[in-house]
């Protein structure tokens, strides 16, 4: 038997409405906040994120599926989302005519990294960006954006971490000192971290390594290496999401994982998911358009993982009912009279009820076991003398009332 990829999983009928209700809160809380939705292929030129999320993290070194096209291309399946819209933008000049452009997207994504709870293969994410703004008044709608949707699926207990990264000077000046730290306790660190010392020492703060997170307790903090601008900037930041009861913990620690992040970076974490904490997060990104062979842009935004938020919603009970929930289940005594039954499941659905009647010539008595299986609603039984009295004999399956309705009376018959 052919199995799913290792790393992939299918999202059965069973399962799908919890996802539905996902997305139809994420269509509904982008609206208030006047984004519009945004599509790009499934994969790019390798060099959309070779450029962008750095060279030397794990996304682009281990975990990206790449490959060399019939054309001789290196092409890649997308591992992230910001890049490529990012590189939309620019071929398409979506600028031009307006200075501001807020997008949200919805979609799969790829990394080749070992499976485990809420981390697959390929994976789905949600996410906004912000684009042409550098007021820290973007950054605070973004991170309340993030917070409204949290709130709106049902999650209360998280937490929202926060942190500035300053500009990009700052950043290397930071790393300096970090590369230096490190350095003097580098017989203390981790065989990870040593490796992410050489290649990305900003990563070596995310270590989960109870050793090494003793050790960065006293590492020097970025907030002390940036400039004045920037501090002014991540204040003027925590002060709306403060006057908008958004509640945060600033983490010195956080930098996230991607090189093209810079000044606010923040964090949404969950106890639910266990020490694989973060089901979401994102950042400012001014130098990520000019990487791409564009101008100089601005613009922040963040992403979050549905299997994660699954994971939580299924922890606090909160999925969405699966069940069906059918209108009307047809019943026919004989397939004779389907003909009769195709054309009140037309009028049916034409008033937007969901109808479902038998295609495969099963019993009277094992349709009616098919409709309490289904949950259906009502039954609509057809026999000889519905068909020849052009009439509908309708049964309520809750109170078990039936009624008998002429056929041109019908459309009148509401639930």
């Amino acid at each position: 038997m052919i199995q799913a990829v290792k790393g992939t999983k299918d999202i059965l009928p069973i399962n799908v409405k919890t996802w539905q209700f996902l997305e139809e809160k994420f269509r509904l809380i982008t609206h208030r906040f006047s984004y519009n939705e945004m599509r790009t292929p499934i994969f790019e030129k390798t060099e959309v994120f070779s450029r962008t999320v750095g060279d030397e993290t794990d996304i682009v070194n281990k975990e990206m599926y790449t490959f060399i096209d019939k054309g001789g291309e290196s092409i890649t399946l997308r591992p992230e989302q910001t890049a490529a819209i990012a590189r939309a933008i620019i071929q398409n000049n979506l600028l031009q005519d307006n200075n501001l452009l807020k997008v949200w997207y919805f979609g799969s994504y790829f990394r080749y990294e070992r499976p485990q709870k809420g981390r697959l293969r390929e994976f789905h994410q949600f996410g906004t960006e912000c684009i042409g703004s550098n007021t820290p008044e973007s950054d605070a709608e973004n991170i309340i954006l993030g917070c409204e949707l949290i709130r709106e699926i049902g999650i209360n207990n998280y937490s929202l971490l926060i942190n500035s990264l300053g500009n990009e000077n700052d950043r290397k000046n930071y790393k300096e000192k970090l590369i230096s730290y490190l350095k003097s306790n580098s017989l203390d660190l981790s065989e990870e971290s040593i490796q992410r010392l050489e290649k990305n020492p900003l990563r070596v703060l995310d270590s989960k390594d109870p050793v090494d997170i003793e050790l960065l307790k006293n590492a020097p903090n970025i907030i002390d290496t940036i400039e004045d601008s920037s501090l002014k900037h991540f204040q003027k930041v925590l002060d709306y999401l403060k006057n908008s009861n958004i509640n945060y913990e600033i983490n010195h620690k956080l930098v996230r994982g991607l090189d093209y992040y810079s000044d606010t970076v923040f964090e949404f974490q969950s106890n639910e998911l266990g020490a694989q904490n973060s089901f979401g997060g994102g950042g400012r990104y001014n130098t990520l358009f000019a990487q791409l062979g564009g101008k100089n842009i601005p613009a922040i935004g963040f992403a979050m993982g549905i299997e994660r938020l699954i994971i939580i919603l299924e922890s606090l009970d909160k999925c969405k009912d699966n069940s069906n929930s059918l209108d009307f289940y047809i019943v026919v005594s004989s397939s004779e009279y389907s003909n009769y039954a195709f054309k009140i499941a037309d009028i049916l659905r034409k008033n937007n009820y969901s109808v479902y009647f038998d295609l495969t010539n099963k019993s009277f008595k094992s349709q009616f076991k098919d409709a309490n299986k289904l949950n259906s609603n009502y039954t609509i039984i057809i026999g000889e003398n519905e068909v020849n009295s052009n009439s509908i004999s309708i049964k309520n399956m809750k109170t078990s009332e039936q009624i008998l309705i002429e056929f041109n009376k019908l459309e009148e018959f509401k639930i």
